[in-house]
């Protein structure tokens, strides 16, 4: 795809993805033997869920078929929110993925794996786990430092949210009046 194109397309589609209350992340177009797919990742502060992804994709496309964008020929409109293990490129990305468990390549060199536990202007509050039984840490980290920053899935963690909540003692609401 040009880069006329991704600007044109773009320039097109984010004025009213932003009206659907949502960020336009990514536009791909790619060519899959003979056709073609338009890829549109959208996503924001409180996530997309199916209903809102639906409703941006019946604009977006309602669009495209009233302008030229696409050019000549068939195409396919996907719309979808940012994977898993999504790249963090904007701050509003970071934002995001506070409380989340991050790989981070920095720009000296090296690699760190930890949890992001708060995000301002300048860079990163982030908790490192303990190795071999130490305690976790906590380490500030300016953004000039990082060079890719990539969330990474949890497959074992406890939600902490609950862990202090008392636990249902399995009452009816009969024995609790």
């Amino acid at each position: 795809m040009s880069t006329t194109q991704s600007e044109r397309l773009r320039e097109l589609l984010e004025p009213l993805v932003a009206s659907q209350g949502l960020d336009l992340e990514e536009i791909a177009v790619d060519s899959v033997g003979r056709r073609r797919v338009l890829s549109v990742v959208v996503d924001s502060d409180t996530g997309a869920d199916l209903d809102r992804i639906a409703d941006v994709s019946r604009a977006l496309s309602a669009k495209l078929d009233e302008t030229d964008a696409m050019g000549e020929g068939e195409y396919t409109l996907e719309v979808g929110t940012p994977g898993a293990e999504r790249s963090l490129t904007e701050h509003r990305h970071y934002v995001r993925a506070t409380d989340r468990l991050v790989r981070l390549q920095l720009h000296e060199g090296g690699e760190l794996v930890a949890r992001i536990l708060a995000v301002d202007e300048d860079g990163l509050d982030l908790e490192v786990p303990g190795v071999k039984g130490r305690k976790a840490t906590t380490r500030r980290l300016p953004f000039g430092d990082i060079d890719k920053a990539r969330v990474q899935v949890e497959f074992n963690r406890k939600d902490t949210k609950n862990v202090n909540q008392p636990e249902n003692d399995n009452k009816t609401e009969e024995e609790e009046a």
